[in-house]
């Protein structure tokens, strides 16, 4: 029999945070931390707001905000953060990761797409809740790490506004692949920090959009989604 032509490539990046997910992973691993007493609630609660804040704003500085957000890794060995990240699973992220996102990236993974989640937090955070939605692909900032400790410092680009761009270029470039092996490609995010990438694929999705990336959906023509539950 004579070989069966491939089906065309697919591509389907999701952000994370206020997407899949209904709230934000990096603010809330800092709560969590917080309400175990491992961070200071005077210290760091109104820090971890005011770099929320920005963040929605559009006025994120992402290297201040991850100085503050990493240094916690590097004070602690990594089982005694990985069995705090597992109770953080359990009480903070299965509750907001609601069936339409898993059943949104459920679709895709069985239509054959190359899948990956494509986030500003770091890998620590996100890798774990990744594999919750079955995602085999992380592009996530990267907390670096020596002899098995994280320093408290990115490694490389972080994955945020037209880093997401870079990182998902290099990703692609170490398959062997670019935008244009794809027939298709979606991006599905909520903000307006994401608009670069969106601006790349083929497919760009407003998914529960903040004002700023409603308005430019409207205004392009892009279809707007709402996975809450």
């Amino acid at each position: 029999m004579p070989a069966q032509p491939k089906p065309p490539l697919q591509l389907a990046l999701f952000d994370l945070d206020n997407t899949l997910l209904a709230g934000d992973s990096d603010f809330e691993w800092t709560q969590f931390l917080i309400a175990k007493g491992v961070l200071d609630r005077e210290v760091h609660e109104a820090r971890n707001r005011d770099f929320y804040e920005d963040y929605k704003a559009g006025t994120l500085d992402i290297h201040a905000f991850l100085d503050f957000q990493l240094a916690p890794l590097a004070r602690y060995p990594r089982s005694e953060l990985d069995a705090w990240h597992a109770e953080f699973m359990t009480t903070r992220i299965l509750p907001i990761a609601g069936t339409r996102a898993r059943a949104l990236v459920r679709r895709h993974l069985d239509d054959g797409a190359l899948c990956a989640v494509v986030t500003a937090t770091n890998s620590f955070v996100t890798g774990p809740i990744a594999r919750e939605f079955g995602i085999p692909h992380l592009i996530a900032t990267i907390p670096a790490q020596e002899d098995g400790r994280f320093t408290g410092k990115p490694r490389g680009t972080p994955a945020f506004r037209d880093g997401k761009i870079v990182r998902v270029e290099a990703w692609l470039e170490s398959m062997g692949l670019w935008w244009g092996s794809f027939a298709r490609s979606w991006f599905y995010s909520d903000s307006h920090n994401d608009l670069p990438l969106l601006g790349k694929v083929s497919d760009p999705v407003a998914v529960d959009p903040d004002d700023t990336l409603r308005a430019h959906a409207s205004a392009a023509g892009w279809p707007v989604l709402g996975l809450r539950d």
